[in-house]
């Protein structure tokens, strides 16, 4: 499902609940690990508030394998849809929900000082590798959980608040190919099986991703 099909959704579900409720709305703009971001919230009840948003952003970073020097571009893009439970019917809250995850990376390899590459032990000129690159992808939908500080509908005027969870979003997939292989046949079939060896290693380097730390704050008005 494209992300501004889940935004349509996730709005017209925010505006139902809202005139159900005959509540108001606050906006709360905030910045953090999911990137800058926009949530719209409504109250449900005394102590249960609905909240949809979006966050995006854009980074660049370097890292490696054994082998292989790495370009990194991270591509954050996400539609979240939270209930937030306030227990003591104050500012602390607890937050479950899901997030619509278009989160991915960019990965482009970088030839060393020599113009070369060692791929799975074996090393290969830069011209005759082509261009080696591909992308870490996650899963579509992660469920999300976490706590905070803040309610943005409990007063009109300004407010402030705080999350902090964890985004499930599975193991990464990578898809590391190489393409424009300038050499003889027999050895571009090498080059291709040993680009497969160092996709699994890339794989192993970004495991840990399958948990994504959620820290947000962000400024809120309540209409």
């Amino acid at each position: 499902m494209k992300m501004t099909k889940i935004v349509s959704i996730l709005l017209v579900a925010l505006a139902a609940a809202n005139t159900a409720q005959a509540a108001e709305i606050a906006t709360t703009v905030d910045l953090g690990t999911t990137g800058l971001g926009l949530h719209l919230t409504t109250p449900l009840t005394t102590q249960l508030n609905a909240r949809v948003g979006l966050n995006y952003a854009n980074y660049s970073s370097d890292g490696h394998t054994s082998d292989v020097q790495y370009d990194f571009k991270l591509k954050l893009a996400t539609a979240d849809a939270l209930l937030d439970y306030h227990p003591f019917a104050g500012a602390f809250r607890v937050t479950g929900g899901l997030v619509f995850n278009g989160n991915s990376i960019d990965v482009n390899a970088r030839p060393n000082a020599n113009g070369s590459y060692t791929i799975n032990g074996r090393s290969y000129a830069a011209a005759s590798v082509g261009q080696m690159k591909g992308e870490v992808e996650f899963r579509k939908t992660a469920p999300y959980l976490g706590i905070g500080w803040g309610n943005a509908v409990q007063a009109a005027g300004w407010g402030f608040g705080v999350d902090l969870g964890v985004a499930f979003q599975g193991a990464p997939k990578t898809s590391l190919v190489n393409t424009g292989c300038a050499s003889l046949a027999a050895v571009c079939t090498q080059i291709a099986n040993d680009v497969a060896a160092e996709n699994a290693k890339l794989a192993d380097e970004v495991k840990d991703l399958k948990i994504y730390p959620v820290i947000r704050v962000g400024l809120s008005y309540r209409f």
